[in-house]
């Protein structure tokens, strides 16, 4: 990967215009290298993230014993391919039989997702493993995926008796229960159904609202036996492991929300994010501009790994105000920086509520979206589990990304809109999910 600008420098307001494809989705790219992990034979995987996120996932499961290598694939699968065919990441899955124990601690860095998720994976296996990240992920709750564990059967420990990393795990024993979740989180959900597939006896997740369902689409694809009941799903046990597979990754719709933002508030955008995945979990933020009166279509072209594929066509125009609450949240809770930016330039009050989860995100959401907007001269009240941002019309100027990679996006995004020079500082932050957004950006609005 390489060395990033510890500052990005911007001049605008300049149209985002043309067309822009942007990383393979990072929830997919965790949960296909992890599957593919468990499962038996060699799968091939086109289009992973390539942010730092991803890149641990993969680190993860190579310190657990299997073998991942970048290759082209063979010539058949580099025709079915297409432009696809590289590059491939090629996994030769073990099943959890031959997991192994890792030598050393596993760094996690600073993605949740990897850690949460190899917490329910390790859970079951009966060997000794050390999960640790940087910073953040130090500060991040973990008792929401340890407690339901350890009523499991495995045993955890870590600091504050298991509520933060580094989280020491010994697994195995594992045995089928009912989950109910306090919040809806896909990646303790994920965790549990890791957990389940080890477990001895079925297991049951719900959860108070809809999460991300990338999990439930791909492990039946893999011949994992998955149930929808009300409010959540039943998994049994699959000892054996999971079936391998081919996967062509689709765009991320959480990366595709800057774009889209971005062209709806800078005059004389018209911009077509292609490719994207269009999970309905996954774009709620489109209902949410929709609301605010953008120029917002999304186009399904194809069904992939069992997630939608398609395109969003955003251009700009007058935005209005709206409420973000409830049941939304969870489906929206990774694009709250980018729609805070609708927010400041539309007519209006704004008020996003029942997201206390932005506290505990990478940075403090809730505190940093309402620090920077503040900068570019727009009112925001914040408020224990939300915002009131009052927009305006943003002044160019000074921004920091907080070490948060979506908060540095979303300062990239408003300042390219902004009248004049402008600055986002700590552009480094953005190596954990999208190392190129920058060029990107350039790219549609040169």
């Amino acid at each position: 990967m390489e060395a990033l600008l510890a500052e990005l420098a911007l001049v605008g307001p300049r149209p985002l215009r043309g067309r822009v494809r942007v990383p393979g989705d990072k929830s997919i790219s965790h949960r296909a290298l992890l599957f593919t992990a468990l499962a038996h034979g060699t799968s091939r995987l086109w289009g992973l993230a390539d942010g730092d996120d991803v890149v641990r996932s993969r680190a993860a499961v190579e310190a657990l014993g299997v073998r991942v290598r970048d290759g082209a694939g063979s010539p058949a699968e580099a025709a079915v391919a297409g432009e696809r065919a590289e590059p491939v990441v090629i996994v030769r899955g073990t099943g959890f039989a031959g997991l192994s124990e890792p030598e050393g601690v596993i760094d996690c860095g600073n993605s949740g997702t990897s850690i949460r998720l190899l917490a329910g994976l390790l859970a079951g296996r009966p060997f000794h493993s050390v999960l640790t990240g940087d910073a953040s992920i130090a500060r991040r709750p973990m008792a929401r995926v340890v407690d339901p564990l350890r009523r499991m059967g495995a045993r955890i420990d870590g600091r504050d008796g298991g509520q933060l990393a580094p989280l020491a795990i010994r697994g195995g024993g594992l045995t089928g229960m009912r989950h109910e979740l306090a919040v809806a989180s896909a990646q303790v959900k994920t965790a549990l159904l890791l957990a389940g597939l080890q477990a001895d006896g079925g297991s049951e997740i719900t959860e108070p609202a809809r999460s991300r369902d990338h999990t439930e689409r791909l492990l039946p694809a893999m011949g994992a036996v998955l149930e929808p009941i009300p409010g959540g799903v039943r998994v049994a046990p699959a000892p054996e492991g999971l079936a391998a597979l081919n996967l062509f990754v689709p765009g991320d719709p959480s990366a595709a929300a800057f774009f889209v933002v971005g062209a709806c508030v800078t005059p004389g955008s018209d911009l077509v994010v292609e490719d994207v995945c269009l999970n309905p979990t996954r774009i709620g933020f489109v209902d949410v501009l929709r609301r605010m009166g953008a120029d917002v279509e999304v186009v399904v072209k194809e069904e992939r790994g069992g997630e939608p594929v398609g395109d969003i066509r955003a251009a700009a125009g007058p935005l209005r105000a709206t409420t973000m609450a409830g049941a939304e949240i969870p489906g929206i809770i990774d694009e709250i920086p980018a729609l805070a930016v609708a927010a400041a330039f539309a007519t209006g009050t704004t008020e996003v509520a029942d997201a206390a989860e932005l506290r505990v995100k990478e940075s403090d959401r809730i505190g940093t979206v309402a620090q920077e907007l503040s900068q570019l001269g727009i009112a925001v009240q914040t408020r224990p589990d939300g915002l009131l941002i009052t927009g305006g019309r943003p002044k160019a100027g000074l921004l920091k990304s907080h070490g948060d990679h979506r908060i540095a996006m979303a300062a990239a995004i408003a300042l390219n809109a902004c009248d004049g020079p402008s600055t986002v500082r700590g552009w480094p932050a953005i190596a954990s999910s999208y190392p190129g957004f920058a060029a990107d950006l350039a790219a549609v609005t040169g």
